[in-house]
């Protein structure tokens, strides 16, 4: 609450609720911070848990555990959508995970089919976010074309995971903005050195933001900043957002 606290003196016009596996078995509380902050006339998004019983979660896992979780918590979250009215951020894949073993357009079909049974469900709550490796990475030369297009998948891209998965190639990631704007309906903004997940505020970086600012402007985003701490200091964010606009 704290961490909601401070982001609302702000007035900021996004909140998004960075969700765990524990915060699933309280649905009812997370109903009622989601009717808190709309409330302040504050816009929400969920984030689908990155993580259960402490490793990644991928859609193309073969552990039937974690499988489960994927599917049951993407019902429940798909549930909490339909009835508040917000939208929920979810990965295909993390860093890590099975499917960055091996990167080809067999696989990439078949996790198409995976995220086409929970897009049946999501009934466009979701937003589709790209990782920095493996099948979900728009370093995956098939998921534009053999995903995101055939689908008409609404996606989240996240500047800097897509300018990490080009090992920090301003070109390819001004590339990716221009192929994904008809599918793109929210962005995470954050730095990056494009070597490693660094999650930098903006200007401490390498990312071209003057290239970034007119492909993602007119839509929904956030500063996405990795804050040190118990996150109750969200000044990084502040900061990044001066920066944005003054580009």
């Amino acid at each position: 609450m704290k961490s909601i606290e401070d982001r609302l003196q702000y007035n900021p016009s996004i909140i998004e609720f960075y969700l765990s596996a524990d915060d699933l078995e309280s649905p009812e509380l997370i109903h009622e911070r989601i009717r808190l902050v709309k409330q302040q006339g504050c816009r929400v998004y969920l984030h689908h848990p990155p993580k259960y019983a402490g490793r990644f979660l991928d859609i193309m896992s073969t552990d039937p555990v974690m499988e489960r979780f994927y599917m049951d918590s993407s019902k429940q979250l798909a549930e909490i959508c339909r009835r508040e009215e917000v939208r929920c951020v979810i990965h295909g894949n993390y860093s890590g995970t099975e499917s960055c073993a091996r990167v080809d357009r067999e696989l990439t079909a078949r996790m198409r089919d995976r995220i086409a049974a929970v897009e049946s469900f999501a009934s466009g709550y979701f937003l589709w976010e790209d990782s920095i490796e493996g099948l979900f990475s728009y370093a995956n030369p098939y998921l534009i074309e053999e995903v995101v297009v055939p689908l008409k998948l609404p996606v989240n891209v996240d500047v800097s995971h897509t300018f990490i998965a080009f090992k920090g190639d301003n070109g390819k990631l001004e590339e990716v903005l221009k192929r994904t704007k008809p599918y793109a309906q929210y962005y995470h903004l954050v730095d990056s050195m494009g070597q490693s997940h660094d999650a930098l505020p903006l200007g401490q970086g390498r990312i071209n933001w003057q290239m970034v600012k007119p492909y993602v402007q007119d839509s929904d985003f956030i500063f996405e900043i990795g804050l040190s701490g118990d996150h109750t200091d969200c000044t990084p964010m502040v900061e990044s957002a001066k920066y944005f606009e003054q580009v």
